[in-house]
């Protein structure tokens, strides 16, 4: 599905392969997940437990024409620690949704920081922003 008001909408299949609404998957056990990403916004339907990181992943490679969905920079799309929470380069803002429960959120949460989306479960409805200032951790600002 797909509007157009200040960027794309897209309910699609994120966080697994059945189409919402099929025997092995019913549309009540997806949520809604809106992903803002630069001046637009694009909205997931995501299976209820399914790790935020992977649903972002999942659109990201969908063969439907979506906007850049991936939580990682050009450079750490390859280079990351697979969603175990160690290398901090898949963070995402949370506007609407779960508190943080992993130590590394709550940390980043208190100081402003982005909450890392592989320790992001989707549960419920929730609204998310892609960092847009995406760096490697360690790395340097130019002069």
């Amino acid at each position: 599905m797909s509007d157009s008001d200040d960027g794309e909408k897209r309910d699609g299949p994120a966080g697994g392969d059945a189409a919402a609404g099929s025997a092995d998957d019913p549309a009540a056990d997806r949520v809604p997940v809106r992903v803002r990403h630069g001046d637009g916004e694009v909205t997931l339907r995501v299976r209820r437990g399914t790790v935020l990181r992977d649903a972002l992943l999942a659109a990201d490679r969908s063969t439907e024409p979506v906007p850049d969905l991936s939580p990682y920079a050009s450079a750490t799309e390859r280079l990351n620690c697979g969603g175990r929470g160690l290398c901090a380069t898949c963070g995402v803002r949370v506007i609407e949704g779960p508190a943080a429960t992993h130590w590394h959120d709550r940390l980043a949460e208190r100081f402003g920081h982005p909450r890392l989306s592989c320790q992001v479960t989707v549960d419920g409805p929730m609204t998310v922003a892609l960092v847009t200032d995406k760096r490697v951790w360690g790395g340097r600002a130019d002069p």
